[in-house]
């Protein structure tokens, strides 16, 4: 079975990790911290905004049950790619929208998605995800691992999350987990 890596950063990566959990052909979701300076960073020193990481979530994945380009898919439709470091009421650089590719094939599919959203944007918003490199990637502190399924009657998981989750279950049905061959 062939395995790949895609890295996003959407917000807060307690609502990044639920929404991936969800989909077929997804084997680990984990929560961590790239795209900065700051070796082995804390989540206090990166909450801060001064380390240059994003909140992320790593993401194994095989292929064969389900693409970078639906991953893309179900990236842009959860979280809003035209704010430049926010998310809801999440507000700093830790917040941002980024891809960190970990092949040129990432790279290049994900430049051409977004050229295509902002083509096809109605509202004429660019999208400001930023597309880099993958670099170091940390993983976080473990109580942020599995943040929602651990404390689902936790006020931000109903009021954040939850309704993340419904428009996953709506809108893609196709590629939820229930659904795997």
């Amino acid at each position: 079975m062939k395995r790949e890596i895609a890295v996003f950063a959407g917000g807060c990566f307690w609502c990044t990790e639920a929404v991936f959990k969800l989909l077929k052909g997804v084997s680990s979701v984990v929560p961590g911290y790239t795209g900065g300076t700051k070796e082995d960073p804390t989540y206090e020193e990166v909450s801060s905004g001064r380390t240059g990481h994003a909140e992320a979530v790593k993401i194994e994945f095989d292929p064969k049950f389900v693409s970078f380009s639906d991953l893309l898919t179900v990236f842009f439709g959860t979280h809003d790619p035209t704010t430049k470091d926010r998310q809801g009421s999440d507000v700093g650089p830790q917040y941002r929208s980024a891809i960190f590719y970990t092949t040129p094939e990432q790279q290049e599919e994900a430049l051409s998605f977004i050229r295509g959203l902002n083509d096809s944007s109605p509202s004429g918003e660019p999208i400001v995800t930023s597309v880099e490199p993958l670099g170091a990637f940390y993983e976080a502190e473990d109580y942020h691992r599995d943040y929602y399924g651990r404390n689902p009657d936790n006020q931000y998981c109903e009021v954040v999350i939850n309704p993340k989750l419904k428009k996953v279950e709506q809108s893609f049905y196709s590629l939820l987990k229930a659904q795997q061959a």
